[in-house]
């Protein structure tokens, strides 16, 4: 009776953590969001699923724990599960089903993923913040804008737009603006690990007139981001000590 709750990385092989790996073959199961579930597939074929589509995510969990009554299961998300993934709603419902032994298995985020691919934009503090309006109301993701962009952190925008945000980045690119220069040093990723893999280093000026998705990762600088040999980076500030 063992539920790994498992992040998996930005979808390919090698960027996947070996106790993820070592979590996902020893289950008998796995359960998932229908688009990583068609990813995982590609790595485990051999391995039995269940998947659901998007805002079914209590009965993704139920389903997981349920399973996990007869066998070992792993209810998989992309990145972390505990960075806006499954982790947190997993240990919610497991109050129902205090015979299953979960464990959570951590996975690299696409903050990390992604900054690796545009350079080192992380190296000193930063804040991540997703924004879709779906659990977290607008009102309350422009508020941490302000307050990061006053800061002076570097930013890490997870689900920066859809179809019905379009508009989104945009908006959020005008508050930042009131604190951070245009020129701005800010990247972003696309499809981080998986193929048609995208990456570009542009000014805030110029970010706030792209168009992106939501598979894409938004980075923004802070007032010490450089472009050094074509890679974003953040100083911490050791060639000063």
């Amino acid at each position: 009776m063992k539920l790994y709750v498992v992040g998996f990385g930005g979808g390919n092989y090698e960027g996947m953590t070996i106790e993820a790996e070592i979590a996902i073959r020893k289950s008998e199961l796995i359960v998932g969001y229908t688009i990583y579930i068609d990813l995982i597939k590609k790595i485990f074929p051999e391995k039995e699923y269940i998947s659901t589509g998007m805002k079914k995510e209590c009965e993704r969990v139920e389903i997981a724990f349920k399973e996990s009554r007869n066998r070992t299961v792993s209810l998989v998300c992309s990145g972390d599960s505990g960075v806006y993934g499954m982790a947190g709603l997993a240990i919610e419902m497991s109050k129902n089903y205090p015979d299953i032994d979960i464990e959570i298995v951590a996975g690299v985020t696409s903050a990390i993923s992604g900054g690796a691919v545009l350079g080192s934009p992380l190296t000193n503090d930063f804040a991540v913040i997703s924004l879709s309006d779906l659990l977290t109301p607008i009102e309350k993701i422009i508020k941490r804008i302000r307050c990061a962009s006053e800061a002076d952190f570097t930013i890490v925008l997870y689900n920066p737009s859809s179809k019905n945000r379009a508009e989104y980045l945009r908006k959020v690119c005008d508050i930042m603006l009131e604190y951070k220069p245009p020129e701005t040093v800010c990247g972003y990723v696309r499809n981080i690990g998986r193929d048609g893999q995208k990456s570009c280093i542009l000014t805030l000026d110029r970010l706030r007139e792209t168009s992106v998705d939501m598979f894409t990762t938004v980075f923004v600088g802070n007032a010490e981001t450089m472009v050094i040999n074509g890679k974003m980076v953040t100083p911490r500030g050791y060639r000063n000590v």
